[in-house]
Order: structure tokens, then C-alpha cells, then sequence
């Protein structure tokens, strides 16, 4: 299956890729023969093969979240080391 060049410019604004000709002449390329190996993988008869995230048998493993409570004199000692503060909680920068 060969992309057109308006397919690869397509793909390219999405991904938000700038890319000169030459590139998208390289990339339709290999687009397109991944795309074919893609559809060999289609013909593969599966049936009977049970489907599977990972085969390493690895799991993850949890422990319990646990409080533990301390004492008021602890807590404050605690509390006065970390950089800020907010309602006696510690208060750091955002993730989002």
C-alpha cells in the first residue's frame, strides 16, 4: 500500500512535523512498507492463539497505603522542614 504525498503531508500536520521534500519522499517510503508488512501480519492465522499484553509473566505488586499517625510535636518538626506550607500540609508545585 503506497501513501500519496498528501497522505505523508497529512500524517506529517499531525504529527506536527515539518518536513522538507526530500523527507517526505524518504518517509512515504517507509510508511508504505510498514503499512505492507502490516497487511502480511493481517494474513497470519490466529485462531486458537489466546490474546496477550506481555509474556513475561511479571505482575505488578502493591502494598496497602498505610497512615501511620505520629505526634502533634513530630508533625510540626516535620512540617517546618519542608521548603512550603499551606494548612499545615506541605505544598509543592503542580504536575499539570
Amino acid at each position: 500500500m503506497a501513501l500519496s504525498k498528501e497522505e505523508v503531508e497529512k500524517i506529517a500536520l499531525l504529527a506536527r512535523l515539518g518536513l522538507s521534500k526530500e523527507e517526505k519522499a524518504i518517509y512515504a517510503k517507509q510508511l508504505s512498507s510498514i503499512l505492507e508488512y502490516i497487511e502480511q501480519l493481517k494474513a497470519v492465522d490466529t485462531t486458537g492463539v489466546e490474546m496477550t499484553a506481555q509474556v513475561t509473566g511479571l505482575e505488578n505488586v502493591m502494598r496497602d497505603d498505610i497512615v501511620v499517625q505520629i505526634d502533634e510535636d513530630s508533625r510540626k518538626k516535620l512540617l517546618t522542614q519542608a521548603p512550603s506550607t499551606e494548612n499545615d500540609l506541605i505544598k509543592t508545585k503542580s504536575v499539570f
